[in-house]
């Protein structure tokens, strides 16, 4: 009679995914955020594939963990492992659902960029659906379920498509701008700010109005979008961002009284998930979107 023994078992594919996040990224918190788990269940994962190898993968310190020398060194290897993982099935939904396009954008730049550039897509290509979801940091395409990501990005990009760079100038509503002759003018208004972006008056003054002195200190909002139609509403003066409320220069909602642009060293850049397997639906998105 034919011995069939049971075949030995590897090691829980989440608790892999949880040692390799969490070395990734450096701590069991962070990576709990990334897999949409609690911290307990990443520490339970990386106990249990420790208990599995019988060797520990990280070390554990009052204030945090850091990966033991043996978690170093196969680190980069699960880190390739599941980029290609997860390029495999970016690819088999691309192949699987061509029509459907998923965009992940800087809340900014989905309200004030794509958004009005959507019925020029839809004309374009009028047979595929465009899900657009906002958020603050570019997700990794190889990792999260996206077929192109919009952001702001510093320095060089490799493999990104640049649209255009960054470039900064105040902004206001046109009753506020017929009392604005120079400058200088600035002084006697109110600055809008936004958080993320929270040093642009900084900046601009230093490179526009260099050695001038200004008190900018003024209302700030979570949301771009919000300052900017406050800038509409004749609240104050706004650091605008070229790309981003050029719609609204060129209706006259808002206008650009100092003729005195500043370039950051920023970049509005697209990035593809799979530009490999990219179809025809996602090339006449990206020709609007260079257009």
């Amino acid at each position: 009679m034919a011995i069939s023994p049971p075949k030995p078992k590897g090691p829980p594919l989440n608790a892999l995914r949880a040692f390799e996040s969490a070395g990734r990224l450096g701590g069991f918190s962070i990576a709990a955020e990334e897999l949409h788990v609690t911290p307990g269940a990443i520490a339970q994962h990386v106990k249990a594939l420790e208990g599995w190898f019988g060797a520990d993968l990280f070390e554990r310190r009052s204030q945090g963990v850091n990966l033991s020398a043996l978690g170093e060194s196969v680190l980069t290897d699960f880190s390739d492992a599941f980029d290609q993982l997860g390029a495999a099935v970016q690819t088999l939904h691309l192949r699987a659902n061509p029509k459907h396009i998923r965009i992940a954008a800087l809340p900014s730049i989905a309200q004030l960029w794509l958004s009005p550039r959507l019925p020029a897509i839809r004309t374009k290509a009028p047979d595929i659906s465009i899900s657009v979801t906002a958020m603050e940091h570019r997700p990794k395409l190889t990792r999260e379920p996206f077929d192109l990501s919009i952001f702001y990005d510093d320095g060089p990009a490799p493999g990104f498509i640049k649209i255009c760079q960054d470039v900064i100038l105040p902004v206001c509503a046109p009753s506020i701008a017929k009392r604005l002759k120079a400058p200088s003018d600035l002084t006697t208004q109110t600055f809008l700010h936004d958080a993320v972006w929270i040093d642009d008056w900084t900046t601009w003054i230093h490179e526009a109005m260099p050695g001038t002195d200004i008190d900018t200190q003024g209302p700030v909002f979570s949301l771009y979008s919000l300052a900017v139609e406050e800038a509409k509403n004749g609240a104050g003066v706004l650091m605008g961002h070229k790309a981003l409320v050029h719609e609204h220069l060129k209706s006259g909602a808002l206008v650009a009284p100092f003729p005195v642009p500043v370039t950051l060293d920023r970049r509005l850049c697209i990035e593809v998930a799979n530009p490999i397997e990219t179809n025809v639906v996602l090339q006449d998105i990206l020709t609007v979107l260079k257009g």
